[in-house]
């Protein structure tokens, strides 16, 4: 009987552990990731216009790192050839807009309304 409680005991403990560790998963660090994609805005764009669904679903949620020019700057906010939305998380150096850039990023997805490509937890590789 004694064997009976204590096994049954280390069986909802190990439950307890595994439901904790999936729920509360680390969060993922983007800018340590090596991207799944190196693509230019270019390149994006010509694919986005081919196959909108299929873009969506190669990239969703993969890091990727997108070259482009700088079209708009904002405070946490940077766009790329007007339709790149990047959120970066802290702007180190001074940008200028008009300037050649690498950001790498996870995709989100592609917002039809604004028809823009959207990254998150984006870092800026560099400035060309």
């Amino acid at each position: 009987m004694k064997k009976k409680i204590a096994f049954a005991f280390l069986v909802i403990i190990a439950a307890v552990v595994i439901g904790y560790n999936y729920v509360y998963k680390d969060a993922r660090n983007i800018s340590e990731e090596t991207p799944e994609f190196i693509i230019s805005g270019d390149t994006l764009k010509e694919e986005l216009i081919n196959n909108q669904d299929l873009v969506v679903k190669k990239y969703l949620d993969k890091t990727i790192q997108v070259s482009g020019i700088i079209s708009h700057i904002d405070k946490d906010l940077v766009i790329l050839d007007g339709y790149i939305t990047t959120q970066i998380a802290s702007i180190k150096k001074p940008l200028n807009i008009g300037e050649k850039v690498v950001i790498k990023g996870r995709f989100i997805g592609y917002d039809e309304l604004l028809e823009e490509l959207k990254l998150d937890q984006c870092t800026i590789i560099k400035k060309q």
